[in-house]
């Protein structure tokens, strides 16, 4: 074979096995007729999704009733008895909802530990989202491959126990109301709990444990799935995110492991509008029941009673396979590595094969590429924030065109690698240049032994790459064929990262690939090195780069398929009978400006008492507004006594209008003791789903218009100074207000109180007379704005 052909052969074979990666990741395919009733159909299981994210459905609207309803038909079809659980439940973030839950069960032979399936058939609040993706994919997985399991009426010993939670999407509260307050949650085993943070893409499986996780890794492997894709470092990743899910609960509450499934890419699309059927991929969904069959026949009849272990693996995937060993596996990996390339580099400098002034050179093209890319990748990220100020509306930090920007960047950082690697004609100098990644591969390997034993998988690729070095030094030959072979674990390992990373924590990671592809640059350096001709190369992957930000670009813009987010919300200030336009927007655009104008004024005076979102946001801009004849709540004291040191209080707020959301604060930050809310006490169990702001006391979702009724105590030297902010979702249907509706290019801001009628007002009791031993009850009907009563009827 001629030499030059050497290269291009190479470049191919790496492209190839890059592709195959990703192609293998999941079903390319899906049964588009009828499949066997024996097995899961996406098509049928698509029609599930269809018929369940029609509309919207969050708690307190009227079709989360519908879909509740279909649910149980569904449930009813396949014979089972479904039960409905009903009640409030207080999150330690604060929230409280009446949640209703969706539960059945299926009878085993004997009295194992059960198996549980886990999905909520709530859709987020705030920005009309229909939840095709979150989470009636992961309902409709849940009710096909139940139905493909009952036909094929195997015999099954464990109870199998389904669940479709409601207030995932508020703070996790049914999953909540199931582990603390159901008898069956006691009876289970392991959850396999369903989600989506996108609407496309790979399914990745999420391991939830209490301790160690080698049996759980054991137990899926012998579920036996055809596409597995996961690693021991993605729940670390995970954890990073503000993204708890129900089996959160599960296992920090009822010390029940699971795993979770859960696609994350289309990001852009999550909570929000086009979170509908069309935009969900049906190779994504057939990925999810690829998990969910197999594993259920598996652990319906495994011993689900011991899948506890103190024992940790790493474990990995591999087109159509799963790898895994034990942690203590990692440090002798490391010492083997270090043994294996500073045994070859001290043959390679005594054959006089390798030199050590053009090793030590190595580091310096290596060190040049890292800075360069991950510098322009860092500061290109935040001049493109610059150039397009639109991306800033995105709060999800994944525009439209992120995978593009993810190429492009990618594309850059492989030019310049190619551009510093120029080894001047010089024989095989880039077997002089492979130490200094290798060696620094084992210092990020010996930091990984130490402090993330999950990445424990990433010596793998360096202990192959130190193969290659080892074949130079002991034949002074490099041999392309083999080195392909062995540059096949750096490629299956390392490149599905350079674009998961961005896609899990935004493009603001960006430069996180770049640095990760300098480094699998480096440790393929024997067959990229020995390109001729490399600042051709270099600017091939320059030009290709262009292109991509060429074709980033000219999808910059907003569109109907890529609509631009934004937000608007009418605000009555009843202390001082002001009202206010305002939003959440970075940039106004002609349907905000309609009613915030063009010269609107900052909302900083509106940020008093923040209402939480998942990423911070703040009102931005407001204008003032005509005030509206708004019913406001009735506020009743229905208990004001003092009791030893402990000033007592029952507060009962009734609303007057159809609302969805009230949030209360404390405004002087006096302590609350022994807080109950409508009968429900507060759990120890934090969620990142609903948060925490300063000085808020708790956040109720409604439903049926049910009135807050709270107890709590404070000390008697402190002073009450709570603060009212009550919400309805309806700015746009309320016929008091005509508000156009949105272009088709626009869709409604998620993440945040949006297209809500608010009012906010001060809860302030009168004073109390200490000498009186009897309990007060003071009535504030606000509904009349400015009439207080006072009456001394003592409480029963």
């Amino acid at each position: 074979m001629k030499t030059n052909q050497k290269p291009i052969l190479s470049f191919f074979f790496l492209l190839l096995v890059i592709f195959g990666v990703f192609y293998f990741m999941m079903p390319q395919d899906y049964d588009q007729s009828e499949a066997s009733l024996s097995e899961f159909s996406t098509k049928r299981a698509l029609e599930k999704v269809k018929a369940i994210s029609q509309k919207p459905h969050f708690v307190g609207s009227k079709n989360h009733e519908v879909v509740a309803q279909y649910l149980i038909k569904e449930l009813k079809n396949l014979g089972l008895s479904p039960t409905i659980q009903e009640g409030f439940t207080l999150s330690d973030g604060g929230t409280l909802v009446k949640s209703k839950n969706i539960i059945a069960k299926i009878k085993g032979s004997s009295s194992n530990k059960a198996l549980l399936l886990l999905s909520h058939y709530d859709s987020a609040p705030h920005s009309f989202s229909p939840g095709a993706s979150d989470d009636a994919s992961g309902v409709a997985t849940i009710l096909e491959s139940v139905r493909a399991f009952l036909n094929t009426k195997t015999q099954h010993k464990n109870d199998i126990i389904i669940l479709f939670s409601d207030a995932e999407e508020l703070g996790l509260n049914g999953a909540v109301l199931f582990v603390t307050q159901h008898k069956w949650a006691k009876e289970i085993g392991v959850v396999l709990n369903f989600e989506a943070r996108g609407s496309s893409g790979p399914s990745y499986m999420l391991m939830e444990t209490n301790r160690g996780n080698a049996a759980m890794v054991k137990a899926f492997t012998d579920g036996k799935t055809k596409y597995p894709v996961s690693n021991s470092l993605m729940y670390s990743i995970y954890k990073m995110l503000p993204n708890d899910t129900d089996l959160t609960v599960f296992r920090e509450q009822g010390k029940i492991q699971g795993f979770n499934f859960a696609f994350i890419d289309s990001h852009f699309n999550y909570h929000t509008e086009r979170d509908n059927f069309e935009n969900l991929s049906p190779k994504t969904l057939a990925h999810q029941g690829s998990y969910l069959f197999p594993l259920l026949n598996y652990f319906s009849n495994a011993d689900l009673s011991n899948l506890n272990s103190e024992d940790d693996h790493v474990y990995f995937n591999v087109p159509f396979g799963f790898v895994n060993y034990p942690f203590s596996w990692i440090i002798p990996m490391v010492i083997v590595a270090f043994g294996l390339i500073f045994i070859f580099l001290f043959i390679g400098l005594g054959k006089h094969v390798l030199r050590i002034d053009e090793v030590l050179k190595g580091f310096v093209p290596l060190l040049l590429s890292l800075l360069v890319s991950g510098g322009i990748t860092f500061i290109g990220w935040k001049l493109l924030l610059e150039f397009y100020p639109q991306y800033q509306d995105i709060l999800h930090k994944f525009t439209y065109n992120g995978h593009d920007y993810i190429y492009a960047f990618t594309s850059l950082s492989i030019a310049i690698c190619f551009l510093f690697y120029q080894n001047s004609g010089k024989r095989n100098a880039e077997m002089n240049q492979f130490f200094a990644p290798l060696f620094l591969w084992l210092l990020l390997n010996v930091g990984i032994a130490i402090f993330l034993k999950g990445a424990g998988f990433l010596i793998i690729p360096v202990i192959s790459s130190a193969l290659m070095l080892g074949i130079y030094v002991l034949t002074q030959k490099s041999n392309w064929l083999i080195n392909c072979i062995l540059a096949i674990p750096t490629l299956v390992i390392l490149s599905p990262f350079i674009q998961m990373f961005p896609v899990g924590l935004g493009l603001k990671i960006l430069f996180g690939s770049a640095i990760l592809t300098v480094l699998t640059f480096g440790l393929l350096i024997p067959i990229v090195g020995s390109f001729p001709r490399k600042g051709i190369w270099s600017a091939v992957f320059f030009l290709l780069s262009i292109g991509l930000f060429v074709k980033a670009h000219q999808a910059s813009d907003y569109t109907i398929e890529r609509p631009k987010p934004n937000s608007l919300v009418y605000l009555y200030d009843a202390d001082t009978k002001k009202s206010y336009w305002t939003t959440y927007d970075v940039n106004l655009d002609e349907w905000t400006k309609g009613y915030l104008g063009e010269n609107p004024k900052s909302a900083k005076i509106l940020n008093t008492n923040k209402l939480y979102s998942k990423y911070g946001s703040e009102f931005t801009f407001m204008s003032e507004a005509p005030n509206k004849n708004i019913a406001q709540p009735t506020i009743e004291f229905l208990r004001d006594t003092l009791k030893g040191n402990q000033r007592l209080y029952q507060i009962k707020i009734t609303p007057n209008r159809a609302v969805n959301r009230y949030d209360i604060f404390n405004a002087n930050n006096a302590k609350l003791h022994n807080l109950v809310a409508n009968g429900a006490k507060a759990i120890d169990f934090k969620s990142n789903i609903s948060g925490s702001n300063s000085g808020k006391i708790l956040s109720y979702y409604v439903v049926d218009n049910e009135p807050l009724i709270l107890n709590f105590s404070i000390s008697k030297n402190d002073k009450l100074d709570l603060n009212l902010v009550e919400s309805s979702f309806d700015l746009l249907t309320n016929p008091q207000f005509t508000v156009t509706k949105r272009k088709d290019w626009m869709i409604s801001t998620p993440f945040v109180l949006n297209n809500a009628i608010v009012i906010r007002q001060k809860i302030k009791p009168t004073p109390v007379l200490e000498d009186n031993p009897k309990p007060q009850l003071y009535r504030r009907n606000v509904a009349s704005r400015d009439s207080l009563s006072v009456r001394n009827d003592s409480l029963q």
